[in-house]
């Protein structure tokens, strides 16, 4: 009898920060706006780039140093990201994977993110702050796409683990995870208000 298995599996990791986190969720929507209203370098770095919003991501690399919030989460993704890490069956030689950057974005009405990689890190994610009705999800690409040649089309309901594309819809409070390779993009925002996450990187 025949029998086919999945090889080289592709995680991606996802949790809901309700209950305890609820607090912790508001306050972090509260500083993102706060310190992407006083982040001038940020502010000028997304119009000289025409970033649709703003992000920290070329302007501060102190949050978890700069708001008690952000040290906060990082307490909670340490262990997220470990057992992400276990689950991957990963050998870390007795260390663990550190965070190694942290950033906000604000993605304003009509705005997206081309697709890309995370360089230089192992593990990656966002938590989903503000996800209002009609924002975009994430949408991962197979990685094996340049490599598939003439392979036909998937069908329309083909399983997700078939798919050359997946979108993966969060919400307020979602936690995503997944290995920094993973080509990802986040398509146009057709929401009526700002969608607000929290990304970061995990190294070796």
């Amino acid at each position: 009898m025949s029998h086919i298995e999945s090889l080289f599996v592709t995680h991606l990791y996802r949790e809901e920060l309700g209950g305890g986190s609820r607090r912790l969720l508001k306050d972090l929507q509260h500083s993102c706006r706060v310190i992407a209203g006083d982040d001038g370098a940020g502010q000028n770095w997304a119009m000289a780039k025409k970033y649709p919003g703003y992000t920290s991501y070329a302007s501060l690399n102190d949050l978890p140093e700069r708001d008690p919030a952000f040290a906060e989460l990082v307490e909670i993704l340490d262990g997220h990201v470990a057992e992400f890490a276990r689950t991957a069956d990963f050998d870390l030689g007795g260390r663990r994977l550190s965070i190694n950057s942290i950033w906000i974005n604000i993605l304003d009405p009509g705005g997206f993110h081309a697709s890309h990689i995370h360089p230089h890190s192992v593990v990656s994610g966002t938590v989903y702050l503000e996800f209002p009705k009609g924002a975009s999800a994430i949408k991962f690409e197979d990685p094996r796409l340049p490599m598939m040649m003439a392979a036909p089309p998937r069908k329309p309901r083909a399983r997700s683990r078939n798919q050359t594309f997946v979108s993966a819809e969060p919400k307020t409070g979602t936690l995503l995870l997944w290995e920094s390779w993973l080509r990802h993009e986040v398509p146009l925002n057709a929401a009526d208000s700002e969608r607000i996450s929290i990304s970061f990187n995990y190294g070796w």
